[in-house]
């Protein structure tokens, strides 16, 4: 019953006293969502606490919310908007790639074989650095596109640049990745 309804739906009637409506919506989009910021931020206490934060301003939101845009988008936004805040104040230490190293190697994933472990635990030590490296605005579009499997469109509206603007940092960020990734 709840799985027919689309997100922009349950939010609308969580708006409209469904609390059980919420649940859903956190069920669908927690893991992706905490990945986002886990991986945006490196530091797993300030991941937690922009998690908190996005959830609270949805909560905040839902009388609101209007559905022009996907519910998913609407909430990246959210979630991108509290990076950029975090990015200001923390600047030097939310971009230190050894700061609480490998905290994503923690999160719940597939358990490889015995013995790809170690190259697969190395491969995504080295993509968790390089991404460190990137800009803010590449490593946003960076992960959003591949984690979030979102369009340039999607993330235009998150980001609130146009879709060419998204491809381009999109192209710079491949190449800075390949470059860094090769060495």
């Amino acid at each position: 019953m709840d799985a027919d309804r689309s997100d922009e739906q349950l939010m609308l009637d969580y708006a409209a006293g469904d609390a059980l409506a919420f649940d859903v919506l956190y069920a669908r989009h927690r893991a992706a969502l905490f990945r986002f910021l886990l991986r945006g931020l490196s530091h797993r206490a300030q991941a937690e606490e922009c998690f908190q934060e996005v959830w609270t301003r949805v909560i905040s939101a839902r009388a609101r919310y209007r559905p022009e845009a996907a519910f998913s988008t609407w909430l990246y936004r959210i979630a991108h908007r509290l990076l950029i805040d975090q990015y200001r104040r923390h600047t030097a230490e939310t971009l230190d790639p050894t700061a609480d190293d490998n905290a994503l190697a923690r999160l719940p994933d597939e358990a490889p074989e015995p013995a790809h472990a170690l190259s697969d635990f190395e491969q995504r030590r080295r993509l968790q650095h390089a991404l460190a490296t990137l800009p803010d605005e590449q490593r946003i579009a960076v992960q959003l596109r591949l984690e979030q499997e979102l369009s340039l469109e999607a993330i235009g509206e998150i980001t609130g640049v146009g879709r060419e603007t998204v491809k381009s940092r999109l192209r710079y960020a491949l190449d800075r990745l390949r470059a860094r990734l090769s060495q």
